[in-house]
Formats: C-alpha cells, sequence, structure tokens
C-alpha cells in the first residue's frame, strides 16, 4: 500500500456520465419527438416515395433497428445522410426547448467527466444543448457522424460487405449499414472513441433497449421518464432533474475527495488488469 499524509484519498465510484440527448436532457412533453417524428413520415413519403402505411412502417423500423433510418436503410433505400438529418431534425421547432438552468447547475457541480451519447447528428445536438443553455457542460459528444463516419455517407454496401454487417437486431432480419444504439457495436464505439470504462459510467437515457444492452456491457443504468424500475435499470428519474435524490453518491464523492485526518493512512490502489 501507498501512504499520503494528511488526506485520505479514495477513488470515486464513477469517472464519467454518458448521456443521451432527445427525451433525456429534456422532457418528452416538449413536443420535439412528435414533430421530429411528423418529418419522418414526410421524408419517407415524399422523398422515399413511400405511400402505403408510413405511419405502421415507421413505427416498426424504430421497433427493430434503433432508429427509423438505420431501418430504411435495411430494407434497400438509399440516400444521402445529411439530407435525411436537414429535413429531419433541420426543421424543428427547436424555439419548444427553454434554458434550463437546473440542469446546468446540476451539471456543473458534477466533478467526473460528462459526455453525451445520442444517435442523432451533430448539428442536432448542438442545436438542443445551446437551447438548454447546457453546452459548455460536457467534455465530448458521441454522435451519428462519430460512429458512421462521412467515409461511409450514404454509400451502398457490396454484399459481402452486407454478409459481413453485425448490425443485426435478430437474424430474421436484414442487416443495416448505420450503426445507432442499441446495437452493440454502438456501444463499444463509444467506449474507444471517448475512453470510457463502462464499468466506472453511468448512462442516462429514455429508452429501455437502450439501457438494457448498456447494462449487458457493465454500464450502470438510469432510465429517464419513468420512476418504475425494470430490467436493465439500476435507477429510475421521471426527470433529469431529480437526479441528485437518486444518485446522492455523485455529489458525496466530492465530499469525500480529501478527508483530513491526524496520522497517515492508507491509500488503496485499484489496479485493472
Amino acid at each position: 500500500m501507498d501512504y499520503e499524509e494528511g488526506q485520505h484519498v479514495q477513488k470515486p465510484k464513477y469517472e464519467c456520465l454518458l448521456l443521451d440527448v432527445d427525451d433525456t436532457l429534456y422532457a418528452k412533453s416538449s413536443g420535439i419527438a412528435v414533430e421530429c417524428m411528423k418529418n419522418i413520415e414526410e421524408y419517407m413519403i415524399n422523398k422515399l416515395g413511400i405511400v402505403d402505411n408510413v405511419r405502421e412502417l415507421c413505427a416498426k423500423l424504430y421497433k427493430e433497428y434503433g432508429t427509423t433510418m438505420a431501418g430504411l436503410r435495411a430494407i434497400g433505400y438509399n440516400f444521402d445522410y445529411d439530407e435525411y438529418h436537414s429535413f429531419v431534425h433541420g426543421r424543428l421547432p427547436y424555439e419548444l426547448l427553454k434554458p434550463d438552468p437546473v440542469l446546468r447547475n446540476l451539471l456543473h457541480s458534477i466533478s467526473i467527466r460528462k459526455v453525451i451519447f445520442s444517435n442523432a447528428d451533430k448539428k442536432h445536438v448542438a442545436r438542443v444543448i445551446s437551447r438548454l443553455g447546457i453546452e459548455d457542460c460536457f467534455d465530448d459528444s458521441i454522435c451519428f457522424e462519430s460512429l458512421n463516419p462521412p467515409a461511409a455517407k450514404g454509400v451502398a454496401k457490396t454484399e459481402d460487405q452486407i454478409k459481413d454487417d453485425s448490425h443485426k437486431p435478430n437474424p430474421m432480419l436484414p442487416s443495416t449499414p448505420v450503426i445507432c444504439k442499441p446495437f452493440e457495436d454502438a456501444y463499444e464505439q463509444a467506449f474507444k472513441i471517448a475512453n470510457i470504462n463502462p464499468q466506472k459510467t453511468i448512462f442516462f437515457d429514455d429508452s429501455i433497449r437502450n439501457l438494457q444492452t448498456a447494462k449487458s456491457l457493465g454500464l450502470h443504468t438510469v432510465w429517464v421518464g419513468s420512476s418504475q424500475r425494470t430490467n436493465g435499470v439500476d435507477h429510475a428519474l421521471e426527470s433529469i432533474h431529480n437526479m441528485k435524490e437518486a444518485l446522492p453518491e455523485l455529489w458525496e464523492a466530492i465530499e469525500r475527495d480529501i478527508m483530513p485526518c491526524s496520522e497517515k493512512v492508507a491509500v488503496e490502489t485499484y489496479v485493472g488488469a
């Protein structure tokens, strides 16, 4: 053991907060999700020429693939990703989102790293956090472009590449070239990009599927938008504003960082192999 005089250093339980954006950092009641769904359906009709059972198909693809975009690519539609995001997110009424000083203060009061992890494009993420007034609260951001770099943008894969594609919700469904939550490879890429240790990370999301994948990979999980815990969920919050009541250890760790004492104390050193 190592010794330090006059202080006890205790490693925090968490090293990183990983946070989804939409319907997590702001309430679903804002209306943004409804407007986004309308835009997706309009894109399917006006840009892809889909006319039959559009709403049902949209919901089905979202359920099976995590995003409607990923599902559309899986069933054979090829389109420019930037154009899709511009149509779906670029026309959203962002004025529905208001500055959130409570959330801003909460995030700033937590000393560990805070990283965004969203399926949305970077422009949308930037607009949302700017409207909320929390753009300076994060250390890193993982979004659509992080997981799907420009080299792969809107380019159809060869048959051999599709066969090797791992982004399959189950063997009975066609694969998609889009990497996104809740696929495991999206998380694994996020861990590498942001140098995240899942065992030391707590993940906030409004999607139970995203949380269940996260839990299976070792993350601590928080379901935002519900007070009912279920499989794959460690904590459940009606609102992100309830973070401090549900997870006081995030703040207690700060208070315990330096604990004066009258004599030398042992400092435990943890080594991960």
